[in-house]
This record gives C-alpha cells, structure tokens and sequence, in this order.
C-alpha cells in the first residue's frame, strides 16, 4: 500500500475519525413555508424588500385590491400566485414571474409607470435567490405608514416579557438537594424534574479542563496544566483552575473576540469601497482590555456609545475612551454613494441597528420605513434615535471627487489633531491635482507627493473614533425616504422601554451619552438580560433565548426565564461584573455535567434539543480556536499581546487599487502570523481561508450566534491545507527531537498536547504498527531512515490534528 493510502486509512489507528462528523445534510425549504430566518435575512428583508413592495406594489397587490388576481403583501399569496401563475420560485429568480415583471421582461413589465432602479432589482432578485425568506406571517402585522403621537402602546405591547424588568426569583425547591453547586443549577434541575429528566453525572476530570480551558482562553489545556488538577483531589480544585483562567491575558483574547462579533469588527471597510482600517486594531486592543481587567458592563456599554464625552483626568483615560467609541465607526459604511444625505441616513441606520441588537437584543433597525411590523417601535422612536446619531460625526468628505473616509482622532495633543487635518487637506489637494493633470511628469509630482504625506500621516497615531456633530432632532421619513419628510421628533429612546417621565435631551448635546446611561440603568429590561444570555450562549453553545440577537416577537422566548431573570439580578447586583456571571455559570453542575456517549443513556425523545440542559452540548471549535490550537500544540504559537494588524501606512487604502493589490501582498504576508488568530486582520469580502471555512462570524453585521456547518471542505481542508502540514511537520519535529526516547512515550505526548488525555493500549499498538508499515513504504523510495521516520511521524501527526477529537470539545 502507497503512504498516501496509508494517511487515509490512518483512522483506524485513532478511536476517532479523521473526517468531520457526520451532520444533516442541507434540505431545501418546503415550496409553502419559509424556513426558519437568521437576523441578517430578517433584515435583510425588512430594509431592502419589504418597503419595495410596499412603495411599488401593494397599491396594486394589496389587501384592498389584487389586479389579475395577484395579491403580494405575503410569502403565500406569492407562491400562490395570479392568473399567470405563481409569482415566485423559490431559489430560482430567472423562473420567477416577479424577477421578469421588475426586469421589464416579455411577460409583463412593472411596475406599469415605470422600471424600478437597478438597486431594488437586484435586491428582489436575491431575495428570491435566496429562498425568499418572509418573517412569520402567524404574528400580527403593525400598519405600514409611520405615526408619531398617534402611536398608541397597548397593554399587550408592555407586557410582553421582554419589557418587564427582570424580577429577583427564589430558588426553585428541587428534590435531589445534593447536585446543585450554585444557584444556577436549582432552576436546570427544578425544569428537569418537572418533566421526569435525571440531570446527566459529571464530567471526566480531564474532559472538564479541557473543555474550560478552551472556553475561557480559546486554546487548549497544557500537559503541565492537567497534571496538578488530575492530583488535586480538595473541594475546590476546579474552583482554582476557573480563577487561574480568568486571570490569563489569554482570556481577554478569547473573550474580546466574542464580543468583536457583536460589535461587526474588520480590518476594512467592505461595502463598496472596501479600504483599510489599519487603525481599527486600537479598539479590538481596547476590548481584549476591558474583559481582562473586567470592567463594569454598565461603563463597557457608556464608554462604547459615548466615551468621547465623558471627562478624563489624562491623555490615557482620554485616549482609551475616544477609542472605545471605535464601537460606533468601525462597521461598513457607503463611501461612495454620490447623495450625501442618504450616505449619512444609512450610517445611522447602522449605527441604530448595531446600538438595538448588541445592546437590546431589538430589531430596530426595521422600523426605518415604517412602523415596526412586530415589535412596538413606531418609525418615529427610530428616528428619535437617529437624531442622537444623525448628531454625531462618524464621516468625513475625503476627496474631491465624493469619496468619504471614516472620522478619526489623534491621540497625542492639539497640534498632533491640527497636523492630521492639514495633512488630509494636502493630501486631497495632491490628489485632485493628479487626477485632473494627464501630464506624465506632473503626475509623478504629485504622487510622490501623496506619498509624503501618506507616510506623515501614518507617524501620527490616530484611532477611529466619533464625535458630536451639529446637534439638531430630525424628521420621520416617509418610507425611509428623505425625498419624502414628514413631521419632526424629539430625539429619545424607544417608548415601550423608556419612562415617559424622562426629561428630554439638551438642545447643546448629541444624545448619545443621555441613551448610554439610560441603557445602563440597572432596572433596564433588556442590557442586562441580553449580555448574561450571551454568555450563557458562548458556554453552552445556545442561549437561554436561543435567538440571542434579538429579544422581541419574531425571537425565541426563553427556554428558562426564572433562570435568565436570576443572572441578570445577579449580573447588576455583583457590579455588572462578567466574570462574575462565568463562575455562577462554570461551577454550576450543569456546566460540569458530561456529554452523551454510550455510557451516558439519555432519554433523547424527552428533550431532542437539549432546552432543559439535561447534559452539556458538544460543540466544534471556532475557527480561530482550531487555528490557535494547531499553532499551540506544535510549538509554533506566538502569544504576543495588541499591537497593529495591518501598518499604518495602508490606512484607508483600497484592499486592490485599480486592479494591483496595494493591500493585497501585505495582507497575504499578515495572514502568515504565527501570533493567534484575533491578530489575524479581518478583511470583509475577502476572509482568511480557514476563517471561510469554519464559520467565521458576518462582520456586517451583529453576529451574536456563528453558524457551526458540517461539509465537505472542511475535512479536505483540514487533511490537505498548508496549516496542517506546517503544524504536522513541527509537531513530529517537537516529539522527534524532545525529551521523549522512546515512540510509546513519544505518542504520548502527542496524545496528551492534542486531546488532553493518554492513548489506550490498542491505540498506542496500532499507531506504532502504522508507522513501521509507513516506513517500510517508503524504503522502495530510496529514502534514508531518519528522512522515512521524520515523514512516517509527518503523516501520523497530521491525521491526529485533522482528527474530530482534535477539533470537538466535550
């Protein structure tokens, strides 16, 4: 047999396998019923097609009347369709009837007065592209045009349980009082035994390490680090590795970059001007910071939304706290885009849409042309927002030809801010002059002009930050046209949350601040409820609401709302500590318990989804977890901490100017780093290829749940990448050349630096036969013996780190 034969067959020698496991495979949705929606197509729906059809359509296709018997304002009627038949087909635009009428095609042209613009085209004919996905039609739909004092809130609107305040709940009583360990684990076993369920026992010690060493720090646990634990047999010996965790720099890393995900993080703009922000690493630094010294939620939330306005007593507190309003600058923005009001409409919806799912868990970006169709936000609570943002500075004019950059701050003194906006002047200056100056050699004046400046420019540290613009309250849009104004609002906050007694915002301040404190009360019903349900979600792989971005009716009710009520209680009443939260969470018995396999007999018909938490879900690596984990385990990881991603020289460049790839090769090389994957840059519409694969979070928009896929390329990836064989390579060198002197020994320690735990007899029999049949392979080559062990050991090692066991966690 061939090595390569040899390498695929090597799954015999592990007790695992060396593909993915085996999950569903995905099925098309029924042609009568919308699959289950995600947040970005909610959106996508509720911003880009639901108000086209309002505004072209419903006249005609409405519910008042339906020309040719065509009705639509419904995923059903449109599948039902007219006289010509149905009007879409799902997944296929260029069958669709609707995607041919808009097209102006040989059926039909509408609408009838005129050909929509190429932008709602296209979006329509994604949206049957994709599925045509269509929020739930079962739940009440709100009137379509937007009302200001007439909005009245019902009872029902305010009793919804998402906008009561969270109520401070006993313990439930439980009948086996032996297993809770912390008052987390009375409310799982109090829904358990209600339902007739035995809690599953508790982890293996070794499992348990790893699995919260994973979690806490995003790598995996050492041989040295398991040994002691393994020994320590005292009450509180978990309790000791919880608390060493949380107090590695390690742990910042792994949870700054699940808050990254919420906050749409990259290292470019995207969109449709996809330039560089080399300076965007100053506020991924600041929150890796912020989770490592635990600061307060409530200041996290207040500095994020409106640090630039709060007083400082240095230059570093006033630095650090321009930098952390990075939260509002760093998601994509429209560059170019020539209407300059709408630009800056459309920076603002971001910015609400952001502020409502990462803070609120609430879709209030959809009420932008309308009231709400779910929720109770009327259009003009939306634009009472967007007065607060349409106040704040987050773009600037960049040069003369429409092109826009985002607002940034200099971080030393007032001459350092002057210098930076003269140099932009200059810079602008040159530019115009190229571009309007065919001459050759004046064009090289100018270039090498530019050039100066760009490297002027990057001497001098800046941060992307906002700032208060001209403060004025705005109008409610008609459909979300500013074509269309209709009356003015104060600017406030959404009135199903805030008291009507709340005295209104200063003609002299933006808002910002005034909506940062009201978010950080401590009897808001949602800040504290949303963060604790997703730090619930990222250690049990669901949220307590399992639609963790979004809190209102379309969205998931709570699996336990005594328990969610309990954290966020305790979440305010500990300080708004997060580490707090982890160790009522991580010392609880429902943490601790095991995951299903053949000793652990689970009645799955009780609970198939595990709502209850019956035994702790097993769930696959991040992709940055599985990159990291590589790099550790072979002796290549460089856990150097902050610093730039990108130099500074690239700022605000394009990733590929005019087709030569300024950018490009610098990033190709920053992709190289051996640092850990959160220093990897974030380049949105071109992500690292492992980050592709494994399901790296959307960075347009609030990614409070990744998606976890199981498909093909990921084992192809994992078995053939150059990652892998780099790491196999190291790991056999690191074994071959260590302490170790003998194979047994040595499998060993591949065993323990990669799954934490010993091999079996039969497992070590097997690898040792594997590698004397591999060699023998290769003596036909004419290969010397240290070169046919060094690639039997290759091969073996890489199968180990492409195993399932490598990258699944217990």
């Amino acid at each position: 047999m061939k090595p390569g034969c040899w390498l695929l067959g090597l799954a015999g020698v592990l007790a695992v396998t060396s593909s993915l496991a085996q999950g569903p495979s995905p099925s098309t949705p029924d042609a009568d019923k919308s699959a289950p929606l995600d947040s970005a197509a909610v959106k996508f729906f509720e911003t880009k097609i639901r108000p086209v059809l309002a505004e072209h359509c419903f006249q005609c296709h409405g519910p008042e009347k339906q020309k040719a018997g065509l009705r639509l304002d419904s995923r059903s009627s449109m599948l039902r369709g007219g006289e010509s038949g149905p009007a879409i087909v799902p997944g296929v635009p260029e069958s669709s009837l609707l995607v041919d009428a808009i097209n102006h095609g040989d059926v039909v042209q509408m609408p009838p007065t005129g050909k929509l613009p190429l932008q709602p085209i296209a979006d329509l004919t994604a949206w049957v592209k994709m599925g045509a996905p269509w929020p739930s039609e079962q739940i009440s739909v709100r009137p379509t045009e937007p009302k200001t004092a007439s909005y009245e809130l019902s009872a029902d609107d305010k009793a919804f349980w998402a906008f009561q305040p969270p109520a401070n709940r006993l313990l439930p009583k439980v009948q086996q009082t032996g297993w809770p360990k912390t008052p987390v684990d009375h409310f799982v076993l109090g829904q358990l035994e209600a339902k007739g369920l035995e809690p599953a026992p508790g982890a293996d010690k070794r499992i348990l390490i790893r699995r919260t060493t994973f979690d806490l720090t995003g790598l995996p646990p050492t041989p040295e680090e398991i040994a002691p634990f393994l020994r320590d047999d005292s009450p509180d010996a978990y309790a000791r590795v919880v608390d060493r965790l949380l107090a590695s720099p390690r742990y910042g890393e792994r949870w700054g970059r699940h808050w990254l995900d919420v906050a749409r993080y990259a290292d470019s703009n995207g969109a449709d001007e996809n330039r560089i922000h080399a300076n965007a690493w100053r506020y991924r630094d600041y929150v890796v910071a912020a989770f490592n010294q635990d600061l307060p939620y409530d200041r996290f939330i207040v500095e994020q939304l409106a640090g630039d306005l709060l007083p400082a007593t240095d230059r570093e507190s006033r630095n650090r706290q321009w930098i952390a309003t990075g939260f509002l600058a760093i998601g994509p923005k429209p560059l170019l885009a020539n209407d300059a009001v709408k630009v800056e409409l459309d920076v603002v919806d971001e910015q609400i849409d952001t502020t409502g799912r990462a803070f609120m868990a609430l879709t209030l970006g959809c009420a932008r042309c309308h009231d709400h169709k779910f929720d109770p936000i009327p259009a003009s609570d939306y634009y009472a927002l967007a007065g607060i943002f349409k106040s704040t500075t987050t773009i600037d004019r960049y040069d003369f030809q429409n092109h826009r950059s985002w607002t940034e701050r200099a971080l030393g003194d007032v001459e350092d801010e002057e210098r930076l906006q003269r140099l932009k002047a200059a810079y602008d200056e040159a530019n115009e002059a190229r571009r309007l100056n065919d001459e050759p050699n004046e064009q090289k004046k100018f270039i090498a002009e530019m050039k100066k400046v760009r490297k002027e420019l990057a001497a001098i540290p800046v941060a992307m930050a906002v700032r208060d613009g001209s403060v004025a309250d705005t109008r409610v849009l008609i459909r979300g046209n500013h074509m269309t104004p209709g009356p003015d609002v104060p600017r406030g906050f959404p009135r199903v949350l805030a008291s009507d007694s709340r005295p209104p915002i200063g003609d002299d301040e933006s808002g910002r601040l005034a909506l940062a404190q009201w978010l950080s009360q401590p009897d808001h019903p949602l800040t504290a409820r949303v963060m604790v349900n997703r730090i619930w979600k990222w250690h049990f792989g669901e949220g307590i609401v399992r639609s963790v971005d979004n809190f209102g009716r379309l969205g998931e009710r709570p699996d336990n709302q005594p328990l969610l009520d309990y954290l966020a209680v305790h979440f305010v009443e500990s300080g708004w500590s997060v580490k707090a939260i982890h160790r009522q969470i991580l010392l609880s018995g429902a943490y601790q318990s095991a995951t299903p396999h053949s000793a652990l007999r689970i009645p799955h018909s009780a609970e198939p989804e595990n709502r209850l938490l019956s035994h702790m879900n097993r769930r696959r690596l991040d992709a940055e977890e599985i990159r990291d984990a590589l790099l550790m385990v072979s002796g290549q990881l460089d856990l150097t901490i902050g610093g730039a991603a990108l130099p500074p020289e690239l700022n605000i460049e394009r990733v590929a100017e005019r087709g030569k790839g300024q950018g490009e090769e610098v990033i190709s090389r920053a992709y190289q780093t051996k640092r850990r994957s959160l220093y990897v840059p974030v380049i949105r519409s071109g992500l690292f290829d492992l980050f592709q694969a494994f399901d790296f979070a959307d960075t347009s928009i609030v990614t409070g749940r990744r998606d976890s896929t199981t498909v093909a390329p990921q084992a192809l990836f994992l078995m053939n990448s150059d990652l892998i064989w780099q790491a196999s390579q190291q790991l056999a060198e690191r074994v071959l050349h260590g302490a170790r002197d003998d194979d047994e020994a040595r499998l060993r320690e591949v065993y323990e630096l990669a799954y934490g735990r010993p091999p079996s007899s039969r497992e070590t029999a097997r690898a040792v036969e594997f590698l004397r049949a591999y060699e023998h392979e290769l003596a036909s080559d004419g290969l010397g013996v240290n070169e046919r062990r060094r690639r039997a050991w290759e091969a073996w090692c890489r199968v180990v780190l492409a195993s399932n066991e490598f990258i699944y966690v217990q």
